[in-house]
């Protein structure tokens, strides 16, 4: 009797018969893109080189790979495709060279343009906007984030919604439904709209318990500071060094979407609440502002702003302007802030940007140098809001005492006659809040 070799055996004749596509499965290859700017500056601060190498870092941060860039002078927009066609001969050409999957345009293309370039490269084309948003699509974690990512999508799509897909969904069966039905398109459009008045709904409902959240903490009145920047700018660091948040932290755009609060305790032995909030960029897409609108909410009511720089940036001045006029879209412009000037430690020895200037604060949140600073400018800054509160209390009113304590300075403290007489630096909030609770007791 012929022996079968045993399990050892057996196993290796599993293994040997199965198809080498499942004994060895192949990698997803990445996209290959060809990137298209321009050197017009009427549509944001940076220069053409400047921004085509943002848009390089923006594919990266996608997962697509870059196998060429070309930059194109113009002087007016090509109602058909945007850079002319001169221009669209050369981007097809570096296609069919290098083999690249999708063209990337650095600017916003309108619906029409897009089609007639996909129509000429043979190949998939998106733009800024869609790069953006598929990005924000790959780093939403929680359900708020989700939701303002599909809509800010859908809001894009609508109008690029064309009629390559439409035919006659139903003919006939019957009276009353003899003749052509909707398009396809029709329907894709209703199908779209209607998701879009879901989704607003439901971010509606979001925007509504995040007030009630900030009610809550108004209760216990800490002064809120809000994280704002260019992404990548070091936010999240930062954050993690004020605070162990325990953020995640890559160097890459937009490595972080929603919106992360942490108590932060300053030098004077008061306490406020930081806020980490998503990263700002050149040529933001249109309807961000409007889809982000209850994450954004924080900064519009922080009392005071982190404006945090990547001083060992090139180009730090250009995009501290694209924040100012981002903070200015979001009706935060006039707010109190602070500039931190962030990664300090990759600049040459001895070279400290308006280190002198006022509001302005070097750091590295990496190293944890100039943070003792930091906290001492942000524990004056909220200070310089506060109201000083001389009041006298019952005795048996220990829990305003010690809200005092709590969300203010307290410069003095005396019980005496069965009261206690507080003097305190508190937020105006705070204050009115005491007062009426006293206005209320002795109303009773």
């Amino acid at each position: 009797m012929k022996s079968d070799g045993g399990p050892a055996q057996a196993q290796r004749r599993r293994a040997t018969d199965q198809p080498a596509s499942a004994a060895r499965a192949p990698a997803v290859q990445a996209e290959r893109a060809v990137l298209v700017a321009t050197t017009r500056r009427d549509d944001g601060v940076l220069s053409g080189e400047e921004s085509l190498s943002e848009l390089e870092r923006l594919a990266e941060t996608a997962g697509v790979g870059v196998a060429a860039k070309a930059l194109q002078p113009v002087r007016r927009i090509h109602p058909a495709t945007f850079v002319g066609a001169g221009k669209v001969a050369e981007v097809r050409k570096l296609v069919q060279e290098r083999g690249a999957d999708v063209a990337i345009f650095d600017d916003a293309l309108s619906p029409a343009q897009q089609r007639n370039l996909e129509g000429a490269l043979e190949v998939k084309v998106i733009d800024r906007s869609q790069l953006i948003l598929d990005i924000f699509a790959q780093r939403a974690r929680s359900l708020a984030g989700k939701l303002q990512v599909e809509l800010a999508q859908l809001q894009y799509l609508l109008p690029r919604l064309t009629r390559q897909w439409q035919h006659l969904s139903r003919l006939g069966g019957g009276v009353g439904t003899r003749g052509p039905g909707e398009s396809q398109l029709e329907v894709d459009r209703r199908r779209v709209r209607t998701r879009i008045g879901a989704l607003r709904r439901r971010l509606e409902e979001v925007t509504r318990t995040r007030r009630l959240h900030r009610e809550s903490r108004a209760a216990v009145p800490y002064p809120t500071v809000a994280l704002v920047g260019y992404t990548n700018s070091g936010k999240s660091t930062l954050m993690n060094r004020l605070t162990a948040a325990g953020v995640l932290v890559e160097d890459k755009l937009f490595a972080t979407l929603d919106p992360t609060v942490r108590r932060l305790d300053l030098p004077s032995g008061g306490a406020a609440l930081l806020i980490d909030t998503v990263g700002f960029i050149n040529k933001l897409p249109h309807g961000f502002v409007d889809a982000f609108k209850s994450t954004l909410e924080e900064v519009r009511t922080a009392n005071l702003l982190l404006h945090v720089v990547d001083a060992s940036n090139p180009h730090a001045p250009e995009q501290m302007q694209i924040v100012e006029r981002v903070l200015d879209e979001l009706q935060a412009g006039a707010a109190p802030r602070l500039t931190v000037l962030n990664k300090i430690d990759l600049l040459p020895r001895g070279h400290r940007p308006f280190a002198s200037e006022p509001n302005r604060r070097p750091i590295s949140a990496r190293t944890g140098e100039g943070i003792p600073g930091l906290l001492e400018a942000i524990d004056s800054a909220l200070q310089a809001g506060r109201e000083r509160l001389h009041i006298w209390l019952p005795a048996g009113r220990g829990d305003l005492v010690a809200r005092l304590h709590q969300a203010g300075t307290v410069l003095q403290e005396d019980y005496r006659d069965g009261q206690v007489e507080v003097t305190a630096l508190v937020p105006p909030k705070l204050a009115g809040q005491v007062r009426k609770a006293l206005q209320a007791r002795t109303g009773a």
